[in-house]
């Protein structure tokens, strides 16, 4: 186990790229949409994603003493679960995609938390990149809120990680402008890029849908699901209203969520 905490960097970092690589190809061969942005727009766009991700990683590293892995390891080597629970891998994955689910609607629907995560919403083109534009903040918030199912779960290292990769790969997969063939059924189990962009549309009632990653049932259970965007998926406007055109420079993103 003790190997594993030393290689979750370089697993985790295996698994990113390598399927960062795979949705990059995909949405170049079979786009869903349009991109009409100049390339020199596009790859500034892209390197700030990726230095909000840097930074992110970052703040982890500086604020935590060590990873969720990490910490997953040491409840369970201490016997700290506060309900002294082990719980299984496939249930724990299962407990952590339904928290994320409630997490990424609690901060929809607060005021503050909505300050940090319409960073991530107001990209007004949605591709793979989108996947790794959140606030750092919102990066640790959510890191907490793990802790806290890991202590209250007793949630195993591996569970941890695999969940970790999952969601990071979905993440990925779902905010790419890639064509996926047979969506109408995929979305009966995942989350799909089709499902997911209704989320990012400019309408208020289709921007507090959808909020699932991974597993797309937890929407039609708690009644979150729209399953088209009104103006269709071609014709869509993504972003929000109060940021026309969108924001792509690392400041502006950074500061957005200590602005009005």
């Amino acid at each position: 186990m003790n190997d594993l905490i030393a290689n979750e960097p370089q697993i985790r970092l295996f698994a990113f790229l390598g399927i960062l690589a795979i949705m990059i190809v995909w949405q170049v061969l079979k786009p869903r949409r349009a991109y009409v942005k100049p390339i020199k727009e596009k790859a500034k766009r892209w390197a700030n994603h990726s230095l909000m991700m840097v930074i992110s990683t970052l703040l982890l590293r500086l604020a935590l003493p060590f990873s969720a892995t990490a910490f997953a390891l040491y409840i369970a080597d201490n016997d700290l679960s506060l309900f002294g629970i082990s719980t299984p891998l496939v249930l724990g994955v299962i407990l952590l995609d339904c928290l994320i689910y409630w997490q990424h609607r609690i901060f929809h629907k607060v005021p503050l938390l909505w300050k940090l995560h319409r960073v991530h919403h107001s990209d007004e083109t949605l591709d793979v990149t989108s996947a790794i534009r959140f606030h750092p903040i919102e990066i640790f918030l959510s890191m907490l809120i793990k802790f806290l199912a890991i202590w209250l779960f007793g949630l195993s290292a591996v569970t941890v990680l695999v969940f970790e990769i999952i969601l990071n790969g979905m993440a990925m997969f779902n905010h790419s402008n890639a064509r996926v063939p047979g969506d109408s059924i995929l979305r009966w189990l995942i989350v799909t890029p089709d499902m997911h962009r209704v989320h990012h549309s400019v309408y208020g009632r289709e921007t507090n849908s959808n909020y699932g990653f991974n597993i797309s049932l937890w929407d039609r259970i708690f009644g979150s699901y729209i399953a088209q965007p009104k103006d269709g998926h071609e014709n869509m406007t993504i972003g929000l209203n109060e940021y026309p055109g969108g924001e792509s420079r690392l400041k502006g993103l950074l500061l957005m969520p200590f602005k009005r």
